[in-house]
């Protein structure tokens, strides 16, 4: 299919997915209708008490810091409380700015089965009540579009509810701020600022914060595997929580055999436990020796790990963003993902992203169901040799 009809194809496609089906439109209704209906307001603490509804993943959670830290400095006697996702409970649950971080399973993304008892509406009401006997005197939804967050503290009477003013998420919220096309940690910061009055600082800094015993487990494994005391090393996360975000195999084995010869030093690839089969097919097609870390740190012990590396490598992920976050150089590719809201952040010059010139990136789809992912060539249109120039290029200004 020549590249023109290609795009033309996959702006078709994607316009139908994100086109409303019947099903969300009924909800729409049933939703606005279910608002007109008075909520008596929960009994308030005296003491300032704010919870944080973090439901979705890694990286949306670290982009979350700043806006943690922003509220913590203007309001020092508060109880900030979080209700996350397994995924974000895991960044999380490292804040000491937060009295209590409590992990659910949301609706809608949780892709486990459920039980006719354990359905959205159910779980809501009970998790409604719940809140509402802690006393809560603010809330904010952090992903914009999470209406079923919107809806629990709505029913649980909680008094200031700040959120993004999307269509299912405004009826339930006392203040719904114009979602704007800018970057997901400035979003964040955005409803804090909502909060404490304070203009949010487009220059924010974003640090995960590393625990000493981090640094020392990782500083044992690495230890372990020959890279003791000043040993050289970069790392590679070739996985994704989406297979139209992956990039092939051989591409990293050649990225990686030409970088670790021409930095002189060891490549370590990192991944979970389920992304171990990825990482031995990439170590495989190597002619030199790779490092494999995936499925054996957790996640303070890869932070501190990747704090070590002259750079990480891979496609858009949380371990990407992680990186970042302790300070080190990335070299990342996006496809379908837009890099304006959810690219790396950091100082100017100190990440490097890459991505497809083809026209209909970014669809902002990453499930594109029984679709031939050859349709979809917004990573494989990126070159080894376009990887390995940023990462030279990269390195040469870090080395400045």
């Amino acid at each position: 299919m020549k590249r023109e009809a290609l795009v033309a194809r996959n702006l078709r496609l994607g316009a139908a997915r994100h086109r409303l089906s019947a099903r969300q439109r009924l909800r729409r209704l049933l939703l606005n209708g279910a608002s007109l209906f008075p909520v008596a307001p929960a009994r308030t603490s005296v003491r300032q008490r704010i919870l944080l509804l973090r439901p979705d993943h890694l990286g949306d959670a670290l982009l979350t810091l700043p806006a943690i830290d922003a509220l913590r400095a203007s309001f020092p006697d508060a109880e900030l409380a979080a209700l996350a996702s397994p995924a974000a409970t895991a960044i999380l649950g490292h804040l000491p700015a937060l009295k209590s971080v409590e992990t659910l399973d949301f609706p809608g993304l949780d892709r486990s089965e459920r039980s006719a008892s354990s359905s959205p509406w159910r779980l809501a009401l009970r998790l409604s009540r719940r809140l509402r006997r802690q006393q809560f005197t603010s809330a904010l939804v952090l992903r914009p579009d999470h209406w079923w967050g919107a809806l629990v503290i709505w029913l649980a009477g909680i008094p200031q509810r700040v959120g993004y003013a999307t269509s299912e998420t405004r009826p339930f919220l006392t203040t719904a701020l114009p979602l704007q096309h800018e970057h997901a940690l400035l979003r964040n910061l955005r409803l804090a600022s909502e909060l404490t009055g304070v203009p949010l600082d487009p220059e924010a800094n974003l640090r995960f914060p590393l625990a000493d015993e981090d640094r020392v487990k990782a500083r044992s494994t690495l230890d372990a595997a020959g890279l003791a005391g000043s040993g050289r090393f970069l790392c590679i996360h070739p996985g994704t929580g989406a297979r139209v975000k992956h990039w092939l195999p051989s591409h990293w084995a050649r990225v990686a055999d030409t970088l670790g010869r021409s930095f002189d030093a060891r490549v370590v690839f990192s991944g979970s436990a389920a992304e171990q089969s990825l990482v031995q097919e990439i170590i495989v097609q190597m002619t030199t020796s790779g490092l494999d870390l995936a499925g054996k740190t957790e996640l303070g012990e890869l932070a501190a790990c990747y704090e070590r590396a002259i750079m990480v490598l891979g496609p858009d992920s949380g371990p990407l963003h992680l990186a970042a976050a302790v300070g080190t150089p990335t070299v990342s590719l996006y496809g379908p993902a837009d890099p304006v809201e959810f690219g790396p952040w950091g100082p100017a010059g100190k990440h490097d992203l890459l991505t497809s010139p083809i026209a209909c990136r970014p669809c902002r789809i990453l499930d594109w169901g029984e679709d031939d992912l050859a349709w979809h060539p917004c990573l494989a249109d990126i070159t080894v040799e376009q990887v390995v120039d940023a990462a030279h290029s990269l390195q040469d200004r870090h080395n400045r």
